[in-house]
């Protein structure tokens, strides 16, 4: 690399308007974060409009913030990346209408990322990538396996049928009466029980990728109603437990299934699910003991941030990609390959 490269990344594809700025695909300059969370709590997720006002209030001020911290001036970058999709059309219109004119005002190339390609980038982010390897991509919205043969290089081998992970922690934590966002309120219970109630694994087919979370939320609220039918009391936490184990068990052996089967030599996790505590322990463990390569980013980084939009950006800056001034928002955008 004959000189550093800084690109100025930016996401709004659902509750977090955030900007910064990469060195060289891998280097943090800058890395700001405007939540949403406390706005949305009081509707027991997100709403689209809502979050869509927001990202209009907070878009100018995160890009600044993100430029003062760097200290650097938009003359100082080389490319703008912006989240595409997949995620809430709206939400994604404002990162990628302010990508544009930012773009456009400063003579600087955009690129287009998706969504899930940047939480598997915020991996390059701690550490450079090992190929040929496995992403498993736990999040509200996606539950996959990926397999990555170089960079830019994404095989889908497994995904949701139906809810993904994250939504399915969402769901039980408001049959339980937890607040949003569910996940992190599951996870403290279930680590602080000291009992779990037994719930079934979907395995699906023998030779299947692929995951299953709505019946697992069925098992939950049906127990939750057959207890409450025979005028027991439900214990949350055992509830917590016995389902965060369910969850961790099913991710956990098909994540090893695969990085087997592919021989891959390294493993990482991404996506906002990726922060939870069980997870994470179950993973680093078991891939400890198999002796193969186990890396997942620090909490901040597996929440949605623009410095995982920056750093894919960046390889798709390095590999020659570029986007133009037609580009719009893409809620169904699909993980499709971008390497030459």
């Amino acid at each position: 690399m004959d000189k550093d490269i800084y690109i100025l990344g930016i996401e709004t594809s659902c509750d977090e308007t955030a900007a910064s700025v990469i060195k060289n695909g891998h280097e943090i300059i800058s890395n700001i974060v405007a939540s949403q969370i406390q706005s949305q709590q009081r509707f027991g997720g997100v709403v689209p409009e809502i979050a869509s006002r927001h990202h209009v209030e907070q878009i100018t001020l995160v890009i600044e913030g993100a430029l003062l911290a760097a200290n650097l001036e938009p003359a100082d970058l080389d490319a703008v990346a912006v989240t595409e999709g997949p995620g809430l059309v709206g939400a994604l219109l404002i990162g990628i209408n302010a990508a544009k004119a930012f773009a456009f005002a400063n003579g600087l190339p955009i690129i287009g990322v998706h969504h899930i390609a940047g939480h598997i980038y915020a991996n390059q982010l701690m550490q450079p990538m090992e190929f040929p390897l496995l992403a498993l991509i736990v999040s509200g919205g996606h539950t996959e396996l990926v397999l990555m043969e170089g960079h830019g290089s994404f095989k889908l081998i497994g995904e949701t049928r139906d809810d993904a992970a994250g939504e399915a922690y969402d769901k039980v934590a408001r049959v339980l009466g937890l607040p949003y966002p569910g996940g992190p309120a599951i996870d403290k219970l279930a680590l602080e029980s000291d009992d779990a109630v037994e719930f079934p694994r979907a395995w699906l087919e023998r030779e299947s990728y692929d995951f299953s979370f709505s019946g697992l939320k069925s098992a939950v609220i049906n127990y939750k109603h057959n207890l409450e039918q025979k005028g027991g009391t439900i214990v949350p936490s055992h509830v917590a437990a016995g389902f965060q184990q369910s969850v961790v068990e099913v991710l956990t052996a098909k994540t090893l299934k695969a990085a087997k089967e592919y021989n891959v030599k390294q493993v990482i996790a991404a996506g906002g699910v990726a922060a939870n505590k069980g997870l994470r322990a179950s993973l680093e463990m078991t891939f400890e003991k198999e002796g193969i390569h186990f890396y997942v980013p620090p909490i901040s980084l597996c929440t949605d941030n623009a410095a995982m939009i920056a750093a894919a950006g960046t390889a798709m800056f390095m590999d020659g990609k570029r986007g133009n001034m037609e580009m719009n928002g893409r809620p169904g955008m699909p993980l499709a390959s971008w390497s030459k």
